[in-house]
């Protein structure tokens, strides 16, 4: 796995794409939300509960699997997190074809939760090692394909639909799938996504331990305040405050934007309801979950290379101060017009997905690379608890409103201020981020013979 001389890096993305371009279907799961609670015959919260284990077992699953995968590199990782993927629709599948929800909250919840977790974190610190000159840049393509997953996996779902059910048509407002073609859509995208997993498991390759990009001397480069050249342990890091800092910072940032995401295609037509009728029809919805996909997307790849200029610390203040004032547009402006609810609605989403890349090389400048795949694990359970917090204060409040098809924008005014509030704890979490103390930092000679260890 080891490259050999003269091997060209830029091959590395597109395998780390390969894995989170098909992990980051979770992001779409808000197309066929509404025919799980008609077959089911259950509530907004508890189909919401499905997208929410997925959230918790991706942060616990980095978090305890971080220090393995760090251990034992990313092909690994990547193949295994593709079988639990895969496994997970499959189980997911069953429980929708027998009618046992709980089925499905086993299979994509808990079993693909498992898979997106130890796939999420695969590539990342691998990237970093191949990138070292541009970190922000490194986590930037890391993780851009898992905010792009909605962008191929929402329109590819309508069609599948379509095709499944021939009842079904998305571009009538109201129309919704069976639970049948719902469970043949979670059959056809297992396979798929296997295959595409396991290329990007088999192609992937980390650099020699000496190996430098052409140009680069480590010795030569800038150092910013808050970047440091030590190294601290994944068991130290838990013990700063920097690290409880930044898990604040992400908790909050995450929980304003995944309700938007878990909500998103039912949610724009809520907000223009024309009676007991949306002006948006279900194929228009289907295309703004899309467009939100594109908006997560880009702000992942343009808002980390952006912190390699600017600093982690500004951009983060970029993140949470004008995401807050974003969220309080939406609120009150955006019912007036779909252009601006749109708008506000794709901002606050760039600046969700410019959080989740930039985080691994915050943590990269605070920590140093020694564990920094572990770090980012443990981390990962702020996901974990915001993958609850997001969806359940959404489905609270609209279930409190009234039932699904009926429900207008008024309905979402306490969830959307409830996330300002949110963004403002984040916001000052971030003002109090300092760098870490010398007594958290390892000895050379340990983190020296990490490498070894590491390829063993």
């Amino acid at each position: 796995m080891v490259a050999a001389p003269g091997f060209n890096r830029w091959l590395i993305p597109p395998a780390a794409l390969a894995v989170h371009l098909c992990i980051g279907q979770v992001y779409a799961t808000s197309v066929y939300k509404t025919a799980l609670v008609e077959h089911f015959d259950a509530s907004l919260t508890s189909v919401g509960v499905i997208f929410s284990i997925a959230i918790v077992m991706l942060g616990l699953s980095a978090a305890v699997m971080g220090t393995w995968v760090d251990r034992n590199g990313p092909r690994a990782a990547m193949f295994f997190a593709a079988c639990f993927w895969f496994a997970g629709f499959m189980v997911g599948a069953l429980g929708i074809g027998t009618g046992q929800l709980w089925l499905v909250y086993l299979g994509y919840g808990v079993i693909g939760g498992i898979g997106l977790g130890i796939g999420y974190i695969s590539p990342v610190s691998t990237l970093i090692k191949w990138f070292p000159d541009r970190p922000g840049l490194a986590t930037g393509m890391a993780i851009m394909g898992f905010g792009g997953g909605a962008l191929i996996a929402s329109p590819l779902s309508g069609r599948l639909l379509g095709a499944y059910d021939s009842g079904y048509d998305s571009t009538v407002a109201g129309s919704v799938a069976s639970g049948h073609a719902v469970m043949l859509l979670f059959l056809t995208l297992g396979i798929v996504y296997l295959c595409f997993m396991m290329f990007g498991a088999f192609s992937v390759r980390v650099p020699a331990d000496d190996w430098r990009p052409d140009g680069f001397d480590p010795s030569t480069v800038k150092q910013q305040k808050m970047v440091t050249t030590a190294s601290v342990s994944a068991a130290n890091a838990i013990r700063t405050p920097q690290f409880w800092l930044l898990w604040v910072v992400l908790f909050c940032n995450v929980t304003a934007g995944i309700g938007i995401l878990e909500q998103a295609a039912p949610m724009i037509q809520d907000f223009f309801r024309d009676g007991a009728d949306s002006t948006v029809s279900a194929a228009a919805a289907g295309g703004f979950v899309g467009l939100l996909s594109i908006a997560n997307m880009a702000g992942r790849f343009v808002w980390s290379s952006t912190s390699d200029v600017i600093g982690r610390k500004p951009i983060y203040m970029l993140y949470l101060g004008a995401g807050l004032a974003a969220y309080v547009l939406l609120a009150t402006v955006g019912p007036n017009s779909t252009v601006l609810f749109v708008l506000f609605a794709a901002i606050i989403l760039s600046f969700y997905g410019g959080g989740f890349a930039t985080i691994p090389a915050y943590l990269r400048d605070l920590f140093g690379i020694y564990q920094v795949g572990a770090i980012h694990g443990r981390l990962l359970t702020a996901w974990s608890a915001a993958g609850v917090a997001g969806p359940l204060i959404v489905n609270a409040f609209l279930d409190a409103e009234g039932t699904p098809g009926e429900l207008t924008a008024a309905a979402y005014r306490g969830a959307l201020f409830t996330m300002v509030g949110l963004l403002a704890v984040g916001f000052v979490a971030n003002l109090l981020v300092r760098p870490v103390s010398e007594k958290y930092h390892e000895p050379k000679s340990r983190t020296a013979a990490e490498p070894e260890r590491s390829r063993a």
